[in-house]
């Protein structure tokens, strides 16, 4: 559904402030909603310069450490097949290599100890070498694996390798013809092809440019290569946000957008987290998932809200500013304030034979309420105290899918007669009254009952 004019009209202005008051040479912006880009701008000229040529939706960008996106999806492809574990240690999958024993997991999460950036020259700004050159430098680890949240690209790097281990073709090839060709993304390329805008750095203190270098990384290019376009990056935020076109399952997408390891910034509150490849962060209890990226010349930033899935993309030719974050931020403010989501025709669909499921139960002398919402059968708050929701696996068999009781079975007893006598939920006993004597309840009741 198109926007409104407005809505477009103060979209437009939000994005154009932006490239004049952070002094951006070019950059442009996207949002995506129900599987469409329902909006696009773009500001400022490709080469800086007063007269220069505008970009559009083709012009391609550096999209930096959104890169790792697609090499972690592709590694997830390589789990959900059967072909490699996420407990497993890198070493045994790429022997002979110097990451010790961090796990495919850990690479993922970066949480494998792994040293951040190269023991060579600066990495982004110079030509790499192969992973062998790579792995001599040395490279190594800088915590115990498992231990904490550490940022690394040559984790990355290690699992551009495991690909080529694993396929037996470059890293690039796989993510390309399993990726990026059935989505579409045409204009996403390992080096610039086309209308490509050049890497700037503008003065801090003047309102002058310097042209960033350009090259292949080699066997970094995993952790921030590939050079895309607003089009092809909304259509990666229309794969986080759940449109997948069948290449991972919805299953495997939460997985991965589920917080593994907090980044922990000492003095702060944690807000932030990073899942299998993608971060994760909460802003006034709105929870996001994305990634950002920076190279010399580039910034980038995907975002989309999990709940709902408006999404943002941001590509802009500038080596440094913080505005890709308020901005991101702005215009998908200006989405939600300007076109709310209209809330859905309610109808009744529900399952009558789970009436006999809802209601007050008691776990010993607590309180708690059950209700059907859509297929789930919810007792208590999700997110308070024991709350959670559970998924029908079975007759008379759920599985818990929050909280504490994640992962839990709940079992509907019966009596004799077909009833429902109580439920099991990982071993407590849920009752329609306080200790029902007639559940059979674990330490029996005290025979004197209620005094």
């Amino acid at each position: 559904m198109p926007l409104q004019p407005t809505t477009s009209a103060h979209l437009d202005h939000v994005l154009a402030t932006a490239q004049h008051d952070a002094r951006l040479p070019s950059v442009v912006a996207g949002l995506v909603r129900d599987g469409q880009l329902v909006w696009s701008g773009a500001a400022g000229t490709v080469d800086g310069r007063a007269g220069g040529p505008p970009p559009d939706a083709d012009t391609q960008y550096r999209m930096g450490s959104i890169t790792k996106t697609f090499v972690a999806v592709a590694v997830l492809r390589l789990r959900d097949a059967g072909r490699l574990d996420l407990s497993d240690r890198f070493e045994d999958l790429v022997p002979g290599t110097p990451l010790g024993v961090a796990t495919v997991e850990q690479l993922l999460t970066h949480s494998g100890g792994v040293q951040a950036e190269t023991s060579g020259p600066w990495w982004e700004r110079t030509a790499g070498g192969d992973w062998e050159a790579l792995v001599a430098q040395p490279v190594g680890a800088r915590f115990r694996a498992g231990r904490r949240f550490h940022y690394s690209n040559v984790g990355y790097a290690g699992l551009g390798r495991l690909l080529e281990v694993h396929h037996g073709r470059g890293w690039f090839d796989v993510v390309q013809k399993d990726l990026l060709e059935p989505l579409g993304m045409r204009r996403t390329t390992l080096r610039p092809t086309g209308d490509a805008a050049p890497g700037l750095a503008v003065h801090p203190f003047a309102d002058v440019l310097l042209r960033e270098p350009e090259h292949d990384a080699g066997a970094m290019a995993p952790a921030g290569q590939l050079w895309t376009t607003l089009d092809d990056l909304a259509r990666w935020a229309r794969f986080l946000a759940g449109d997948t076109a069948g290449l991972l399952s919805a299953d495997t997408l939460a997985e991965m957008l589920e917080p593994h390891h907090v980044v922990d910034e000492p003095g702060k509150p944690w807000v932030a987290a990073h899942g299998l490849g993608f971060s994760v962060w909460n802003e006034a209890g709105v929870r996001y998932a994305g990634h950002g990226g920076s190279m010399p010349g580039f910034l980038a930033l995907l975002a989309v809200r999990l709940e709902g899935g408006d999404g943002v993309v941001v590509l802009t030719n500038t080596t440094a500013s913080p505005v890709t974050g308020d901005l991101t931020r702005d215009l998908l403010r200006g989405l939600a304030e300007r076109e709310p989501r209209m809330p859905e025709t309610w109808t009744a669909g529900g399952d009558p034979s789970l009436l006999e499921l809802v209601g007050t139960w008691h776990w010993g002398a607590a309180t708690q309420t059950a209700r059907v919402d859509g297929e789930h059968l919810v007792l208590g708050e999700p997110g308070a105290a024991r709350g959670s929701r559970f998924r029908r696996v079975a007759a008379d068999e759920w599985v818990g899918l929050d909280s504490y009781f994640a992962g839990e079975p709940m079992r509907v007893v019966r009596r004799g007669n077909g009833t429902v006598s109580h439920l099991d939920v990982a071993s407590f006993r849920l009752t329609r009254t306080p200790y029902d004597p007639d559940a059979d309840l674990p330490g029996g009741i005290d025979p004197g009952g209620w005094t």
